[in-house]
């Protein structure tokens, strides 16, 4: 209780005195304070059932000749009750962007998404996940890079240099979702004699051709998904040890519109350790607009995961023969109020992976934000398997400036 009073009060006084300090042209940003619920009990004894945390995102936005010049700085910092490695700062975004009428130059920390899919996003390559923030891998810390884009008729061409990697995180002695065998990261391992030094770069191509919304990318350099190595047997306490491959990387994501109908498409080709994988993501979505004239819309989802690399330690990515079902809710009200529900499903053994996300606007300033997450029939040979006892509920309340 101490523990929770504290905590709560330290997010008060940022809540009082952000938005005061903030009311600048150039400043916004948001507030939150996040609690999660484990409803079974831990399977490590130093872990907890309950924890709260809390997070600040401010965010400075310039812009001068004529919106030409821009500058961008967001800053990320969490809080968190029990985990220490979730405890973080990181600097999302810090560039500054050139626009001329066919061209673009920006410079400095930044985030790019790629992808069209709702599962998962295999092509999206260029920022590292922030695993300690979320399971779900939609939360990116920020990459060093320049990113030259050219605009033409013919489609736009993104050129990007990446130096300065940036390691995944993940969650540490006490923290709930991770593997039963802690993971390391002071002990990281390279492909690459340069390590974090190595400069990676890409390329992608994106152009809109009348229903179709398509993207065509080539990736060299440094694996944002490491392998997880299990330690010397001589050391003091059995850790996992991320080790970076260097790959190569070939990838298509495409979107069609039909109507009412989303079709969707990522596939990937990769090479690293002289072997060569491919995997795909690809399904639909189709929205029943106004449903019976409610003002809902309501959205069905379908998608199949195939990943034909091997299957090795602790994979990253184990949807290898995976079906995901879901449905979107948007309630199209005053408060933005929508629901997302999904369950992504292993057509060998069984196990599944149940998600829920729901948010509603309060007033003008704060928003509520609501995750479920389900691991069910997890069997031995899964991934999931060591977060059997981890399903969970985590309410989040935001205020923004």
């Amino acid at each position: 209780m101490k523990s929770f009073a504290a905590l709560f009060s330290v997010w008060l006084g940022l809540l009082i005195i952000f938005p005061i300090q903030m009311q600048a042209q150039d400043w916004s940003g948001y507030l939150a304070i996040e609690s999660r619920l484990f409803p079974q009990s831990p399977l490590v004894s130093a872990q907890h059932r309950a924890g709260l945390s809390f997070a600040l995102q401010p965010e400075y936005y310039h812009e001068w000749a004529d919106r030409r010049q821009s500058l961008l700085f967001i800053p990320y910092f969490r809080y968190d009750q029990h985990d220490g490695e979730r405890t973080h700062f990181d600097v999302r975004e810090l560039y500054w962007q050139y626009v001329a009428g066919s061209w673009e130059l920006r410079v400095g920390i930044g985030k790019v998404f790629w992808g069209v899919t709702e599962s998962q996003h295999l092509v999206d390559i260029i920022n590292q996940t922030d695993l300690v923030e979320n399971l779900d891998g939609e939360e990116k810390l920020g990459q060093p890079m320049i990113n030259f884009a050219v605009i033409r008729n013919w489609g736009t061409l993104n050129f990007f240099l990446l130096p300065g990697f940036r390691e995944r995180t993940f969650p540490g002695r006490e923290g709930r979702l991770r593997f039963p065998l802690l993971v390391d990261m002071n002990k990281a391992t390279y492909e690459s004699s340069a390590k974090r030094q190595h400069v990676d770069w890409a390329l992608r191509w994106s152009h809109t051709l009348g229903a179709f919304d398509l993207g065509l990318a080539h990736f060299s350099g440094t694996s944002r998904e490491p392998r997880l190595l299990p330690a010397d047997a001589n050391t003091a306490a059995p850790v996992l040890i991320p080790y970076y491959d260097l790959i190569t990387q070939t990838s298509l994501d495409l979107q069609a519109t039909q109507g009412g109908w989303l079709w969707k498409l990522e596939a990937i080709s990769r090479a690293n350790r002289g072997r060569r994988f491919a995997a795909f993501t690809g399904g639909f979505e189709y929205t029943f607009a106004n449903f019976k004239n409610s003002g809902i819309d309501i959205g069905v989802l379908g998608e199949y995961l195939f990943d034909d690399r091997d299957q090795e330690f602790f994979p990253v990515n184990s949807f290898d023969d995976h079906v995901f079902v879901g449905s979107r809710l948007a309630f199209n009200d005053a408060q933005s109020t929508d629901l997302l529900a999904g369950v992504i499903v292993d057509r060998k053994s069984g196990s599944s992976f149940l998600n829920v996300e729901a948010s509603r606007r309060l007033g003008q300033s704060w928003k509520l934000n609501l995750e479920a997450r389900g691991f069910l029939k997890a069997s031995p040979a899964d991934v999931i398997y060591g977060f059997r006892k981890d399903s969970h509920m985590q309410l989040e309340l935001s205020r923004y400036f």
